[in-house]
Formats: structure tokens, C-alpha cells, sequence
């Protein structure tokens, strides 16, 4: 029998296909954005300016994380302008959604990676002591526009980190204590699309259809991480990101198999969707073997994790209470991370 839950529809536009990112400028024109400010890192500068529409100021200095020095440089850039546009991964997005929370300006997006940022209200800025995150319904972007030829450039080995990101939203969603039946459908869909997607890009990187397939199952995850609460997961891959910049997305990648070794056990709807949707006995060890199968670093200290920053990991993650299937306690947090770590495989003890 299906629980009593809550649903909300968030408001945007989503304009999905080849060659969709030609519609920007009208797209732009129909949202009322005419004087944006158009972010990116500095590596995307060129493909900004060429989707900057005229008389748009063009602030190439996203970074990972999001430092709340360059995020304070671009709130300052975006005085005069009527909202802001961003073109890249999740740091341009990242870098957008600061400029709204402090200025209330609307957002626009036009992702080439596979992180779902652009579907979630959630920002994250990263100061002295760490990365900072929260929720607001104002940074959640008013336009995403999606086109999977922007994704052909995209080096492989980052497509396969990027979209276990993905399934990384995705099972969190699954078992967030806010997930209604929409959106645990919508969870689903984006596990089965995105892990079958994944062999495809990485046997062929220039295979649009499957680029197509996981840029759908990237929007998807998003879409269903936007609509709940981050557990575990998140909270402690923030927490190695903003602590030790370590890569965003190599990390969820280290991560994600051990957590779901955790979760799961407690998670059985989680568990039997993701289950039915990898046709496995064992979500867990099928993340692990795929991205690892695919060429991922699966050690936390490979991807340059000190082993005496596990102590202080275990500690900011106690330190934060949030939702999750099972307490989390430094006994369970200590044997995850060292499993990670070491790059081992996953168990339900970890």
C-alpha cells in the first residue's frame, strides 16, 4: 500500500536534445534574461562565449568546490546584470547558485557533464573550515537546457566518474525518509538508464545516443536528488571535497559503493528498486565492479586522502546529524572509510 507523502513539483523549463543548446538564445529571451552573466571555468571559455547572447558578460573563473573568494568575485560581477547563466559541470552550476543566493538573480544552465546539479536547490560554498552546504529554492535553476553533443568532448574516465555521481543521487533518493512514489520512480528510471549507459560511452566515447541515454539519466538523478534529503553519502563526500579538495566526482565514485554496503540493509525499498533496476543481487558490489570495470580509482588514498584525515572525516561527519537508514556512529563511519580508503570491495559490515 502506497504511504502518506508529499510531492512538489519544482518550477523550470528543460529544453533536452542534439543541438539543443542552439535554442539558448530564445530560450534566454522567453525566460526574460537579456543582460546575464554567463559563468564557467576557465577551460569552457570558449564554448561560453560562443553561447553568450549579445551584450552578456562572460566571468570564466568557476572553480571545484566553489571558493567563497571566487564566489564572492562573481556576486560582485553580476551587479547590472538580470540573472545568470551557467556553462559547464557542477563548478560553473555551483558558482551560479552562489551568485543567486546572495542576489536573488535567476539561474539558467547548460551542463556538459553528468553531475544533476542544475536540478537541485542545493548550493554548497567552500570557506577556511571546510565546504558549507544548504537549501534554497531560489538557486535551483529557472532553465536547463541539455544538449549531449556538448558531452562528446568529455574524456572518458571523467564520463565514468560523473555518471556514478548520478547514481549517486539516485540512491540517496531511494531512501531519503522525504522520497514519494514519483519520485522513487524517477530514481529508478536513472539507475537503470544511467548504469547501462556508462559501458556504452566508455566503449565509444562518440556514441551520442549513449551519451544521450546518460545525459537523460543524469537529469533524472538530479531531478530526484532535488526532491529529497541527502544522507550519508553526500554529507561525507562533501566532506572530503571541502576539507581536502579531493576531485567531486572520483570521490562519489570511491564512496558510493561502501555507503550503499551500509544503507541498504536498512533501505528494502531502496534496495529491491535498485536491484531490479542493475538486475543484481547486490547493488553494492555491482557499483563497485562496474566503475572499477570501467577504469575508476577506487581508493580514497589514491585520490589523495591523508589516512590521518579519516579522523577528522568521522568527526565533522558526527559532528551534523542528518537523516539516514542507519545510525551513524564512528564505528560505522571508521570501517567505511578505511575500506574506501584502501580501495577494497564493499561489505554490509562497512
Amino acid at each position: 500500500m502506497t504511504r502518506d507523502f508529499v510531492h512538489e513539483n519544482p518550477p523550470g523549463r528543460v529544453v533536452f536534445g542534439a543541438g539543443a543548446r542552439h535554442r539558448l538564445p530564445r530560450e534566454l529571451e522567453r525566460a526574460g534574461l537579456r543582460r546575464p552573466l554567463v559563468v564557467c571555468a576557465p577551460g569552457e571559455a570558449t564554448l561560453a562565449a560562443e553561447l553568450a547572447p549579445p551584450g552578456a558578460e562572460l566571468h570564466p573563473h568557476a572553480a571545484m568546490h566553489v571558493p567563497a573568494a571566487v564566489a564572492a568575485e562573481a556576486v560582485a560581477a553580476a551587479a547590472g546584470a538580470d540573472g545568470c547563466v551557467a556553462v559547464g559541470g557542477g563548478s560553473a552550476i555551483g558558482l551560479a547558485k552562489a551568485v543567486a543566493k546572495e542576489t536573488g538573480l535567476p539561474v539558467a544552465a547548460v551542463p556538459t557533464t553528468y553531475s544533476g546539479s542544475e536540478m537541485t536547490p542545493i548550493w554548497g560554498i567552500t570557506g577556511e573550515t571546510g565546504k558549507t552546504t544548504g537549501r534554497d529554492p531560489k538557486v535551483r535553476p529557472v532553465l536547463v537546457v541539455y544538449d549531449p553533443e556538448l558531452t562528446l568532448s568529455l574524456p572518458t574516465a571523467f564520463s565514468v566518474t560523473s555518471g556514478v555521481n548520478a547514481l549517486a543521487h539516485v540512491a540517496e533518493a531511494l531512501y531519503a525518509p522525504d522520497c514519494s512514489p514519483v519520485t522513487a520512480l524517477v530514481a529508478k528510471e536513472s539507475a537503470r538508464v544511467t548504469a547501462a549507459a556508462l559501458p556504452r560511452v566508455s566503449a565509444d566515447p562518440l556514441d551520442l545516443d549513449a551519451r544521450t541515454d546518460l545525459l537523460y539519466g543524469s537529469w533524472l538523478a538530479g531531478t530526484a536528488l532535488g526532491s529529497t534529503t541527502m544522507s550519508l553519502h553526500h554529507k561525507l563526500c562533501h566532506i572530503l571535497g571541502g576539507t581536502f579538495d579531493l576531485p567531486h566526482a572520483p570521490v562519489h565514485t570511491a564512496v558510493l559503493p561502501h555507503v550503499l554496503a551500509v544503507n541498504l540493509p536498512a533501505a528494502p525499498a531502496a534496495g529491491a528498486a535498485l536491484k531490479s533496476a542493475w538486475d543484481t543481487p547486490d547493488p553494492a558490489g555491482h557499483v563497485f565492479r562496474l566503475a572499477q570495470g570501467l577504469g575508476a580509482e577506487m581508493s580514497l588514498k589514491a585520490l589523495g586522502l591523508p589516512e590521518n584525515g579519516i579522523d577528522a572525516v568521522i568527526e565533522q561527519a558526527l559532528a551534523a546529524p542528518y537523516a539516514n537508514p542507519v545510525p551513524v556512529t564512528e564505528a560505522v563511519l571508521r570501517h567505511l572509510l578505511h575500506t574506501a580508503f584502501t580501495g577494497g570491495r564493499p561489505t554490509e559490515d562497512s
